[in-house]
């Protein structure tokens, strides 16, 4: 008998609105603060500088305003878990984008400033369950705006490594940025045997073997939550998350090395 999917964990729309617009308007107080010398530095991002990232923030960010701006799709064709796995497919064609954004604006302040005021007035009034069309296909407003607070959270760490600024996360969008790559390990690598721990946000069991039903499970690992999110991401090196006492592992078959990155 195949095993039961498990229900897809719920988002609230309104707090997630919220808490995207809300770390979007964080990284633009930090865009807007940087040097020229800033802009220049290097990211961990392959060769991407400092205002290509920050360009690449903006234009993901202001993909919910375009998406909006086009009909609505017949129907979903995109789960919201799909998503996570989904992304490896179009990063070149993010990359080719990214580079012709950053280029184009010689004005970073005023693409941030452009760009919130565009996806704000996109949003006022639209329900969540209108449809998108987005890279990866068709989904709900909803689910999409998930997946932009998983960008900005990714991207906001990524801004903070690469110019040493302490940037602040918004509780729902780093939740729900956890959440999100934690639901995704359990559909890449189904089971009960591993419990993954990411407290306070998320708690879920993956990789197939024996599974417990009482107490304290054999197999448990255990991180905070930025560095499940560098680690789903590929930010981060299993081995050396490990090293640095950020992951804790017990158990024959807590090694999730083989399963990460997430996502690309």
């Amino acid at each position: 008998m195949p095993p039961v999917r498990k229900r897809a964990r719920s988002y609230d729309p309104a707090r997630i609105r919220t808490a995207v617009l809300a770390q979007f308007g964080h990284v633009r107080e930090a865009v807007g603060g940087l040097t020229a010398e800033q802009l220049a530095l290097p990211t961990r991002l392959g060769d991407w500088s400092v205002r290509e990232l920050a360009a690449h923030i903006a234009q993901t960010f202001g993909a919910v305003a375009r998406a909006l701006d086009h009909p609505e799709p017949a129907k979903a064709d995109v789960a919201l878990l799909d998503w996570p796995l989904s992304t490896a497919g179009w990063a070149g064609a993010v990359d080719g984008g990214t580079r012709a954004a950053a280029a184009a604006a010689e004005d970073l302040p005023s693409l941030y400033g452009r760009t919130a005021g565009e996806v704000e007035s996109a949003l006022a009034g639209v329900s969540g369950e209108r449809l998108v069309q987005t890279g990866s296909g068709a989904m709900r407003l909803a689910d999409h705006l998930v997946t932009r607070a998983v960008e900005l959270v990714v991207h906001t760490d990524d801004l903070a490594d690469a110019t040493g600024l302490d940037l602040p996360y918004e509780r729902q969008a780093l939740a729900a940025c956890v959440r999100l790559l934690a639901d995704a390990l359990a559909v890449k690598a189904p089971g009960g045997s591993v419990e993954l721990r990411i407290p306070p946000y998320a708690v879920v069991q993956c990789v197939e073997g024996p599974r417990h039903t009482r107490g304290t499970p054999p197999n448990v690992v255990e991180t905070d939550p930025l560095t499940w999110v560098r680690l789903a991401t590929g930010r981060e090196d299993w081995a050396a998350a490990r090293e640095a006492a950020r992951v804790s592992a017990s158990g024959e078959r807590s090694d999730l090395s083989a399963l990460l990155p997430v996502t690309a």
